[in-house]
Order: structure tokens, then C-alpha cells, then sequence
């Protein structure tokens, strides 16, 4: 019990210090966790996501495990974390043309089914072997005080699994898009993170932290 009530600190004063420093920011996304919104999700048709889901295989892969390094896996994704997604998209919070494209011509029931389809399958599995990864081991357990970076685990589960609506699972991802992803919030060139959360973390870690990170949850499958 102890150790959950210090997570809820960790987690409430990483909140804080987010919202103090951005609460004048342009909003980083249209999407509103509503309990109508969460129902509308829940009660999507991955059926229907998967047929739609078929126009994505060329980069997201037959059953959401990209063949590319280039492009997220989506298989075990959150469905919450894959709508707001595609909405951003949609809405131009994330940037990217050839999804902006494909966004733009789904409604709000395809994205959510769509999402729904994804996160019905099983999380990648790692291919590229184990290896001994002691600084991302700490930051992901530990974090670093002296950097205020509250431990990975606190948001993204002990097992890389993802939690709440808008964040996502991370166990098994491409280690090169992870990075890649890192790297685009470090430089503000993507900003779609709820309160500048990620953009603030990123820029606290060096290029090599964020190299070895994108290994450590690569290989947790």
C-alpha cells in the first residue's frame, strides 16, 4: 500500500509541475475523455476495424506488427491511445502526410473501431534478442530526482503495458521508431503530448538514454 500511495505522489506532482508550467499552451489535442467518449470506444466493432484496418498492413503490418522501422507496431495498442491518434491526425495536433490523408477520410466510428481491432491482438513480440540495459533499467524503475524524471513505470506500467487513455503501451514497439519518436519530442518538432508531458521528459534525457530506452521496451516481449 505504501508503495502505490508514493506513486500516486510521483504521478500527481509530475501532473502538477506539467500543468503550472503549460496551462496557457495551445491545446496539444481536441480529444476529451468524456465517460461518453470512453463508452463510444468500448462499445466499438473491431470487425469493422479490421476490414478497415486492411488499407494499413503495408506499413502496420498484416496483424499490427510493422515489417518497417519506420512505422509504429499497433498490435495490443490502447484503443484510447489509437483514436486520439488518428484524431490528431484528423485535426492537425500530429503531423505526418500520409496519415494525415488516411485520417482525414475516416469518421469517428472508423477510428475507433479501428482501434478496437488493434488492441484486440497481442503485443509484438521481440526479435532482436536481450540485452543488459542498466541505464534504462534505472530511468524506467527509478527515474532521476536530480532531473525531476519520475520513473516510466509510474505512466507507461511495469510491463510496458500503457495506462489511462493517452498513454501508450510500449512493450515490444520498434526500437528504432521509439527513438525516432523520442527524438521528434525532444526537438518540438511533435507536440500532441497532454501537457507538454513527453516534450518535458525528452529534453532531460540524452540521445544515448533515449537509444537504450527504445532497446529496453523493445525487448520486454
Amino acid at each position: 500500500m505504501g508503495l502505490l500511495i508514493m506513486n500516486k505522489m510521483i504521478q500527481a506532482v509530475v501532473l502538477g509541475l506539467f500543468t503550472a508550467s503549460f496551462a496557457h499552451a495551445e491545446p496539444s489535442s481536441q480529444v476529451a475523455w468524456t465517460p461518453d467518449k470512453l463508452n463510444f470506444i468500448k462499445q466499438a466493432n473491431s470487425n469493422n476495424g479490421k476490414e478497415l484496418a486492411a488499407q494499413c498492413a503495408g506499413c502496420h503490418g498484416d496483424n499490427g506488427v510493422s515489417p518497417s522501422p519506420d512505422f509504429p507496431s499497433l498490435a495490443g495498442q490502447l484503443a484510447t491511445y489509437t483514436y486520439k491518434q488518428l484524431q490528431d491526425y484528423k485535426n492537425g495536433q500530429r503531423i505526418h502526410t500520409l496519415m494525415t490523408s488516411i485520417a482525414t477520410g475516416l469518421s469517428d466510428q472508423d477510428m475507433a473501431d479501428m482501434a478496437a481491432w488493434y488492441n484486440s491482438l497481442p503485443l509484438p513480440k521481440n526479435k532482436a534478442g536481450k540485452k543488459d540495459l542498466e541505464v534504462a533499467e534505472r530511468l524506467v524503475s527509478e527515474g532521476d530526482g536530480k532531473r525531476t524524471l519520475p520513473p516510466c513505470y509510474t505512466c507507461h506500467g511495469s510491463d510496458g503495458e500503457g495506462e489511462r487513455m493517452d498513454i501508450p503501451a510500449l512493450a515490444g514497439q520498434q526500437a528504432e521508431y521509439f527513438a525516432a519518436t523520442l527524438m521528434a519530442y525532444k526537438k518540438g518538432e511533435r507536440h500532441n503530448d497532454i501537457y507538454s508531458r513527453m516534450r518535458v521528459i525528452s529534453q532531460q534525457l540524452s540521445d544515448a538514454e533515449i537509444q537504450e530506452l527504445a532497446q529496453y521496451y523493445q525487448q520486454l516481449r
